[in-house]
């Protein structure tokens, strides 16, 4: 991997943006981001509150604005692989940030928990990654050419990303079909979820994208891709740590075989 390309504003933004992701590996030990009914932190969390779906798509569309933009101010835009990966990208955050919030089924009555700072937060990772990576794919990488498909770096990489990526979306299937379409003020607001993925670990939706992202910066091979696969881990691993110790700590059935996001490990 490609770590000088001489560009100095690429270069440089990405060594913060490594110093940004030990940051927030520090930060993990203190506690998780405030979103999400058992992280909102109720009302010792100040400052504004949004509702969850205004939350989540608020704080994931600019991975839909921010990779298109720069891509395509790049010289190697018009060209077959950087396309592929255009691709990728995009249906990946049509994911995370239309389908997936705007499928939710969230409880009559709910507070609005998710707070705007995890926004804000969020805005910078997305960023600074989409920035990264459109540039090295569609600009300042030389090695895309139409060879690359047969590269056993992009191959490996793409059966990764496609695992992740499958498993992500049946995970957050079974967690969205705990409640009902249209569910009651009383319905219960957690349940104990089984089945695919969480016949292994509390997170498997976890897992999922970390896999996805492991997927991406193999088969792009780019260390703009390693930064948003560290800010993922930095981010998700500590709070499936967190999520698995409150189920076990509020559910006395819960299933004591399963790890926390990494299956048989942790």
């Amino acid at each position: 991997m490609q770590w000088y390309t001489g560009n100095t504003l690429y270069d440089s933004l990405l060594i913060g943006g490594f110093v940004y992701v030990i940051l927030i590996l520090v930060g993990s030990f203190f506690g998780t981001a405030a979103y999400g009914g058992r992280f909102s932190g109720g009302k010792r969390n100040k400052g504004l509150k949004l509702h969850a779906k205004t939350g989540w798509v608020l704080m994931e569309i600019p991975g839909l604005i921010v990779f298109p933009i720069v891509f395509f101010m790049g010289s190697k835009s018009d060209q077959v692989v950087p396309l592929f990966f255009l691709a990728i990208w995009m249906i990946h955050y049509a994911n995370r940030a239309l389908i997936t919030p705007l499928l939710m089924r969230v409880q009559p009555g709910s507070t609005s928990s998710f707070s705007f700072n995890v926004v804000i937060a969020g805005w910078i990772t997305i960023f600074l990654h989409g920035y990264f990576n459109a540039a090295y794919i569609s600009e300042l990488g030389d090695q895309y050419t139409a060879d690359w498909f047969n590269d056993p770096r992009f191959q490996i990489g793409i059966v990764i990303y496609l695992i992740g990526f499958i498993l992500n979306i049946h995970s957050d299937s079974i967690l969205r079909n705990l409640r009902s379409k249209n569910p009651s003020p009383d319905e219960p607001r957690y349940k104990i979820p089984y089945g695919g993925g969480f016949k292994f670990v509390t997170c498997p939706q976890y897992l999922g994208e970390i896999l996805s992202f492991t997927g991406f910066a193999v088969m792009t091979w780019n260390l703009g891709a390693v930064f948003v696969l560290a800010m993922t881990m930095g981010n998700l691993i500590p709070r499936a740590y967190y999520t698995h110790r409150w189920f076990h700590k509020n559910f006395e059935n819960y299933p004591k075989e399963r790890k926390a996001v990494i299956p048989f490990i942790f």
